[in-house]
């Protein structure tokens, strides 16, 4: 058997626009082509977020480019997706995203080791220009530290 190419697709923006609080997995609903496009790494995240439509989860933003091979069978690049979660999974994020200031936004997505398609999402409070500047200021005195480190070793 050959191995598998892990897929992980990841919204970057996602951990820079926002500070993420928590943190789930969830199935996604694709169709035939949509699958295909994603093991061949064909997706992108940017600006994905997700809302509630008559009690169901679904994700806006996440483009899956269309199949290279598919027929008049291919899917719509840029269509809502609903996601699978359990029923009170669904109820705490419902009442967790009808707060002021909170949101869900999609954070990665990834194949199981089942070859499932599963995405990422997290409650996420958003940060303003100040926090983004502490954010990169972190993360560069981060990065220095284990150059540091790793000179040293």
């Amino acid at each position: 058997m050959s191995e598998q190419k892990k897929i992980n697709i990841k919204n970057k923006r996602a951990t820079f626009d926002y500070e993420i609080l928590e943190e789930w997995v969830a199935g996604v609903v694709l169709v035939g082509t949509e699958i295909k496009s994603i093991r061949a790494g064909k997706a992108s995240m940017v600006d994905s977020y997700c809302y509630f439509d008559r009690g169901e989860l679904w994700i806006r933003g996440v483009n899956i480019a269309e199949y290279a091979w598919g027929t008049c069978n291919n899917h719509t690049p840029r269509r809502d997706r609903k996601l699978l979660l359990t029923g009170r999974e669904l109820a705490k994020l419902e009442r967790a995203a009808q707060d002021k200031g909170l949101t869900i936004v999609g954070l990665r997505l990834f194949l199981n080791e089942r070859g499932l398609a599963k995405i990422a999402i997290g409650l996420a409070r958003g940060r303003k220009a100040y926090d983004k500047r502490e954010y990169l200021k972190e993360n560069d005195a981060k990065r220095e530290m284990d150059k540091a480190m790793k000179h040293y070793r």
